[in-house]
């Protein structure tokens, strides 16, 4: 199931030099629905960009891990995601762990992500946080096209740096950036660009928190997920959520967590209310170390 047409621009710009083995990272998945399960059609990497091979579970999905063998991100390194999921296919896409970005003397770490979802095709994207090491540059770009009748669930999270060491918002920089459109146009478009020179965490941004993250939840579901949502996570275990419609179908989530475990934790929640609702399966425990 070979994506036709020309490579998207981000993955046509990279070099093919040889000083840019392993700083150029390019990942192509497509996944395909046969009978009742969805299976990978396409898998091509290159360092630093890897994929494991699917995890058997008892789900519909096809759960992928994208992981990173070189240990994290450093300055100028730059990643390229590709997937395609075909009609009515199912697939699940997650980190082994957090993403580490080191320090950067130049260029930002550049990560541009390219999903488009055909027709009653379904993603969930939950990767864990990534953590932006102190003097780290790290600029992101999530671009998904949904087909009519998608679903998509989509996790966007940081923390503000290692801050057991005391290097919260020291960072240089860090910029994300999500488009989600759909055959009528634009669906959700979000941006934030920090610098890490500005007090962030003072009242009126992130209030103290260390940990912030955006959930989105795209497609047909009822006018009960944002109560469900508050009911399972508002206000409880340092973790602060506020939850708006989409237009089109769905909901975004911002969080706020002062510490991993409670970020991880209200995330965790966010997604299996996210799936029964969206999707009408279950809760789906991930098998990570």
């Amino acid at each position: 199931m070979d994506r036709t047409g020309p490579a998207p621009d981000h993955l046509a710009a990279l070099s093919e030099a040889p000083s840019r083995i392993g700083r150029d990272g390019v990942l192509r998945l497509a996944f395909e629905r046969r009978g009742p399960r969805t299976v990978v059609t396409r898998c091509r990497s290159s360092l630093p960009l890897q994929v494991l091979a699917p995890v058997a579970l008892d789900d519909p999905s096809a759960v992928v891990s994208i992981l990173n063998p070189t240990g994290g991100l450093v300055g100028g390194d730059r990643l390229a995601i590709d997937i395609v999921v075909g009609p009515r296919a199912h697939a699940c896409v997650t980190t082994p762990s957090a993403t580490k970005i080191y320090r950067a003397c130049g260029d930002a770490a550049v990560q541009h992500v390219d999903v488009r979802l055909d027709p009653g095709a379904i993603l969930e994207w939950v990767p864990d946080h990534a953590i932006p090491f102190e003097g780290a540059a790290f600029r992101q770009r999530l671009d998904v096209s949904m087909g009519a009748g998608a679903r998509l669930i989509l996790v966007d999270a940081f923390a503000a740096g290692r801050v057991a060491r005391g290097e919260a918002w020291r960072f240089k920089l860090l910029d994300s950036a999500l488009r989600i459109n759909d055959q009528h146009g634009s669906r959700f478009h979000d941006r934030f660009e920090l610098g890490g020179d500005v007090r962030w965490s003072r009242l009126g941004f992130t209030e103290g928190a260390s940990y912030f993250a955006t959930v989105v939840v795209a497609g047909d579901v009822g006018p009960d997920l944002i109560p469900k949502i508050t009911a399972a996570v508002g206000g409880s275990n340092g973790v602060r959520c506020a939850a708006a419609p989409l237009k089109s179908g769905g909901a975004v989530v911002r969080c706020l967590a002062e510490a991993a475990p409670a970020l991880l934790e209200a995330l965790d929640t966010l997604w299996s209310v996210a799936r029964l609702a969206l999707l009408g399966l279950p809760a789906l425990a991930l098998r990570k170390p």
